[in-house]
């Protein structure tokens, strides 16, 4: 392995350490202690060596919520992947992604709450973040003539139950009901009729 390779792997391997840390101290402090400061403390690095791999706190919870869409949208094709009835997969994905926000709720802030500088729905939107919406989009499209419009509502939706619930705005014994309440508004849309399956 040459010198610019063996660089090239270390830098990698800290990026994803400090990345790990992160993820680490969020997971158990929550956000407000994922510092600069702390994160060079805890990886026994020098705050200017992590200022080197990342220009900001904003930009470590950009690589987290990345790895975090990642993990999302392997959660929701394996969901979809359950049954092959789509009303039900539709249903599974609905679940998993609720179900996602609540067991990973420091990793859910970094994906949908924190200032990231990621872009969504833009020519440069990163791969994980397609990936996930993909995956949501593949179980609206057989209810829909649009199904792009339909996945950013869908997911608009399940992402307000997720915070409502996760902050305990609405009763979580309902969950279920209103997931098959989501479910029903999309095969039932104006533009399919009733739905089968």
């Amino acid at each position: 392995m040459g010198i610019t390779e063996r660089r090239l792997r270390e830098k990698a391997e800290r990026e994803s350490r400090i990345v790990a840390t992160a993820r680490h101290i969020a997971e158990e402090e929550g956000w407000p202690a994922v510092t600069i400061r702390r994160l060079a403390q805890d990886i026994e690095y020098s705050q200017p060596v992590v200022y080197s791999h990342f220009a900001s706190r904003d930009a470590i919870v950009g690589a987290v919520a990345l790895e975090g869409f990642a993990d999302l949208a392997e959660t929701l094709r394996a969901a979809a992947h359950t049954t092959a009835s789509p009303r039900k997969a539709l249903e599974a994905v609905a679940t998993g992604f609720l179900d996602f926000a609540f067991a990973r709720p420091a990793i859910y802030e970094a994906m949908f709450v924190l200032p990231t500088g990621l872009r969504f729905a833009k020519s440069d939107t990163p791969p994980p973040l397609r990936t996930t919406f993909g995956a949501l989009m593949a179980v609206i499209a057989p209810f829909c003539d649009d199904p792009e419009l339909a996945t950013e509502t869908f997911w608009g939706a399940l992402h307000g139950l997720a915070e409502l619930d996760r902050h305990g705005r609405i009763r979580p014994a309902f969950r279920a009901q209103r997931i098959a309440l989501v479910v029903d508004a999309i095969c039932h849309g104006p533009d399919n009729g009733p739905a089968g399956a």
